[in-house]
C-alpha cells in the first residue's frame, strides 16, 4: 500500500533549495534488510566487546539505541569506545541486497537545487550505497555522525552542527527520514518533513524509536509521509517544474 499524499507543492515545496535524506531505509528500501546486516554486526560487536551472551548483548545494544539516540553513542559514553573501531566493524557488510535505482536516480537528478545526505552512519558506508545504487554523484555533500561530532539526529545541537557544516537555510530546506524523533529537531528549526514509511515489521525495535510503519498515525511535526520515496519525488517535480 502506498501512502504518498496529494501533494500542495506550490505551498510546501516551491520554495526549496535543498534536499537533505537520511541513508538507511530511506534513500534505500527498508524491504532489502540491508540495515538488519548492520543491526547483526551492532550485536555482535557489544557481544564481543562486553564479552556477553548474545541475548544480553542485545538487550544492551537496544537500550543504548533507545536511550542515546545511537549503539554507538551509548557505547562511547559508557564505556569510552574509540567510534572508528565500531563503524569499521559494523559496516563491513555485503552490499548485494541493494539494487540499482534508476527511477531514484532520475528523480534526484531531477530536483532544482542542492542534494544532502544526513545520516548517523560513516560517510564510508554511504559511499557505498550510494555507488551501489548509481547516485553517489548527485549528493553535494554527506554529513556523517563523525562530521557531526558523534551527535545522534534527535539530540540538542546536532542539526545545527548539520546547518553549521552545510549552510543550508532549513526554512528553504526539506528533510526525508524513516525515524520519526529525528524529524522533530528538524521541524522546529523550520525544516519541510517528509516521513519514509515502509510495510516492515519493527516489533524488534524499541518503542517510541521504532523506523515509520506505513500504518502509523502521522506526527504533527511531520508535513509529509510516504513508502515510494521515488514516486514522491517524481510529483514534486512534476509540480515544480512548471514554475521553475
Amino acid at each position: 500500500m502506498t501512502n504518498t499524499q496529494p501533494l500542495l507543492v506550490s505551498a510546501d515545496f516551491n520554495h526549496v533549495d535543498n534536499w537533505v535524506f537520511d541513508l538507511d531505509n530511506t534513500l534505500y528500501p527498508a524491504a532489502c534488510d540491508l540495515f538488519a546486516e548492520i543491526d547483526q554486526r551492532m550485536t555482535a560487536f557489544v557481544q564481543k566487546e562486553l564479552n556477553l551472551p548474545h541475548d544480553e548483548a542485545r538487550i544492551i545494544q537496544k537500550d543504548y539505541y533507545k536511550r542515546y539516540g545511537t549503539t554507538l553513542r551509548g557505547m562511547m559514553i559508557e564505556h569510552k569506545l574509540d567510534p572508528a573501531i565500531f563503524m569499521s566493524y559494523v559496516h563491513d557488510i555485503d552490499h548485494s541486497p541493494l539494487d540499482a535505482a534508476p527511477d531514484l536516480k532520475a528523480q534526484l537528478s531531477a530536483l532544482p537545487g542542492k542534494k544532502y545526505i544526513y545520516t548517523n552512519g560513516s560517510t564510508c558506508h554511504a559511499e557505498k550505497v550510494t555507488k551501489y545504487m548509481g547516485i553517489d554523484h548527485l549528493f553535494q555533500d554527506i554529513i556523517c555522525i563523525a562530521k557531526s561530532e558523534f551527535l545522534p539526529k534527535h539530540e540538542d545541537g546536532a542539526f545545527e552542527r548539520f546547518i553549521e557544516l552545510t549552510s543550508v537555510d532549513p526554512t528553504k530546506s526539506t528533510m526525508f527520514e524513516d525515524l520519526p524523533r529525528n524529524l522533530i529537531p528538524a521541524h522546529q528549526l523550520g525544516f519541510k518533513t517528509v516521513l519514509v514509511t515502509s510495510d516492515k515489521d519493527w516489533s524488534h525495535e524499541p518503542e517510541g524509536v521504532r523506523p515509520a510503519h506505513a500504518n502509523d498515525i502521522k506526527p504533527d511535526h511531520v508535513h509529509h509521509t510516504t513508502d515510494d520515496l521515488p514516486r514522491f519525488l517524481e510529483e514534486i517535480v512534476k509540480d515544480i517544474a512548471p514554475n521553475t
